[in-house]
């Protein structure tokens, strides 16, 4: 973890992406390729998202530190309430709480000078479809559009991370003033 928290703002975004598909990969593996899996993937899935979302948290705190704590907490809430399976009334708590950390790290994105604006408004729109979630019927009459943007705009911004990570010399231009 030293070594993490020494990386460059672009290592830390491109190993985010890295645990992103990874915990992605094992969420999949464990729920639809070998059932007897499921929760070793889905405890594989939270271990990962728990560090990107702490990776997250440091790459968007020059951005907006309050917002970015609030939506990290989001996430860290939503991905314990998943890790207990816990889901009262039919409401998939954990996807609902996703759709708000998803909303927030869509508008830090598109605050943010590092990540292109694009990227944001795919994240809110994915958070918009995760938070259909608050209600079932909706969930049921919205299906499978929901769905497709809540992944659409979750694993772009995997995808870019993974790919492009961030520019580092805007994330080091806005981080400077936000320096404590």
């Amino acid at each position: 973890m030293g070594r993490i928290a020494e990386a460059s703002p672009r290592s830390k975004a491109r190993i985010a992406g890295v645990l992103s598909l990874l915990s992605l990969l094992a969420a999949v593996f464990g729920e639809f390729v070998v059932r007897r899996f499921e929760i070793a993937g889905d405890l594989i899935a939270v271990s990962g998202n728990i560090v990107v979302t702490l990776l997250l948290f440091g790459i968007f705190k020059p951005v907006n530190r309050d917002l970015s704590l609030l939506a990290a907490s989001f996430n860290l809430v939503g991905l314990t309430c998943g890790a207990l399976r816990w889901n009262p009334r039919g409401v998939d708590i954990p996807v609902v709480f996703d759709g708000f950390y998803c909303l927030l790290i869509g508008y830090l994105i598109f605050r943010s000078t590092f990540l292109p604006r694009i990227l944001g408004a795919l994240m809110a729109i994915a958070g918009l479809g995760w938070l259909t979630y608050l209600s079932p019927p909706l969930v049921k009459s919205l299906s499978p559009y929901n769905l497709a943007l809540g992944i659409l705009g979750q694993e772009s911004l995997m995808l870019w991370l993974l790919v492009m990570g961030v520019n580092e010399q805007r994330w080091k231009e806005q981080a400077s003033p936000a320096v404590e």
